[in-house]
């Protein structure tokens, strides 16, 4: 979280990019309430000088063993002065925390007003019939049931079964074995409930805090990503220099509330409550961190390269980022079913923003700095798998298993 007075030395800048990124907030009332946290803590500071200055005074008359009754009673006041002077402090200091809290981070440079494609779609296949959706090719196939998954949990979840459920792991286990053993990530498996705290340093909260699941017995936060517990990993650790970089990947099952619409563009697998995504997460020396969002960017695209399906990546303009980005690449895939592109991954750099809500922090010579912070889907299964069983079914209605994912399907089609 920035401190006040990068707060003040920044407050135009932080305005309009707030705005940008979809944030009313109110700068001019953090103004006028700043100023009066400044006032008050002149005063706090000055009760404390003046109890000091007494009670000084009072040790000094004890020693001379003369009465110091009337100046203990005016000691007793300021006491009381000082003990209200500084709870009001701490309510108003309260209160400008919270609405730094809202403030989003800094956007790099190189962002742009529209989105940009980086990279030309590439790999539309040509059918020579009319592909379905994977709903339908779920249904026919018995691999997908949406409607089980209602009468259990209800709208927006999905129940895979057989072959799906299979093909399902068989994503998930491929895409840790390729990070783990081709990309040099270490793998964790995490909780998949996380505290408030955690969902700050990443900053989920304040702002998404309507679209979490909340056991509100526990105060716990079903993990709407694997980014949050993967993060906290390092919260408020000094690393050495030598220790990075580091990077984490990690399977969860994510949570979230938000569904979008409930109409066409919602139905099946492209938008539900629960799914599963295997997530990168690297902590990085600062002067390294936008090299490593272009490598970050291209092992998430391997994924997709090896099982070989149509794709693009966009770069996200300044009103799509996220409130912790400062840079990000969605990398799409096609599914001709639905006709769509669908996002399957987001390449982030949250530079040291999340470091600072985290206390993330590196030795340098002279002291420590704030490390920077990147992530990326690697990826997120549900669109992955729309796409997949739209690209390889066939005219008979089955569905080909890409080759990289024999070895864990042990089955080359459904159907």
């Amino acid at each position: 979280m920035y401190n006040i007075r990068f707060v003040e030395e920044h407050i135009e800048e932080l305005k309009e990019v707030s705005e940008k990124k979809g944030l009313s907030l109110d700068f001019q009332g953090f103004r006028k309430l700043n100023k009066e946290r400044k006032s008050l803590k002149g005063e706090v500071d000055e009760f404390r000088r003046e109890k000091n200055k007494k009670g000084q005074k009072v040790g000094e008359l004890k020693r001379e063993g003369k009465d110091a009754s009337s100046l203990l009673s005016e000691l007793e006041d300021l006491k009381k002065g000082v003990t209200k002077k500084e709870k009001e402090l701490k309510e108003i200091q309260k209160k400008v925390n919270d609405f730094i809290s809202w403030i989003p981070n800094r956007v790099h440079p190189s962002v742009n007003s529209e989105p940009t494609v980086i990279k030309e779609p590439t790999g539309i296949k040509k059918f020579s019939f009319t592909p379905i959706d994977h709903i339908n090719l779920g249904k026919s196939l018995g691999i997908l049931d949406f409607q089980l998954a209602s009468t259990v949990a209800g709208s927006h979840f999905a129940l895979y079964k057989g072959k799906g459920a299979i093909l399902e792991r068989a994503l998930i286990n491929f895409m840790l074995d390729l990070h783990t053993k081709r990309h040099g990530y270490t793998e964790i498996f995490p909780p998949f409930l996380v505290n408030e705290y955690s969902m700050f340093t990443t900053g989920q909260l304040p702002k998404m805090r309507d679209d979490m699941y909340i056991t509100k017995r526990d105060g716990l936060f079903l993990n709407p990503t694997a980014e949050v517990p993967l993060t906290n990993i390092l919260a408020n650790k000094i690393l050495e220099k030598e220790e990075i970089p580091i990077k984490y990947c990690a399977y969860s099952a994510c949570f979230r509330r938000e569904a979008g619409s409930y109409g066409k563009e919602t139905k099946g697998l492209l938008r539900i409550h629960q799914f599963n995504k295997v997530e990168l997460v690297n902590f990085v020396h600062p002067e390294e961190s936008y090299n490593t969002l272009e490598h970050l960017l291209k092992e998430a695209l391997v994924v997709i390269e090896l099982l070989d399906l149509p794709h693009r990546v966009i770069q996200l303009s300044i009103n799509e980022l996220s409130f912790a980005s400062a840079k990000t690449y969605d990398i799409e895939v096609y599914a001709p079913g639905v006709d769509k592109w669908l996002e399957v991954s987001s390449i982030s750099n949250f530079e040291d923003f999340q470091a600072r809500r985290a206390g993330i922090r590196i030795k340098e010579k002279g002291g420590t700095i704030h490390i920077h912070t990147l992530n990326a889907s690697g990826v997120a299964t549900p669109r992955l798998l729309v796409s997949l069983m739209e690209n390889y079914q066939t005219d008979k209605g089955e569905i080909i298993i890409p080759d990289p994912l024999i070895p864990y399907t042990d089955f080359e089609k459904i159907g």
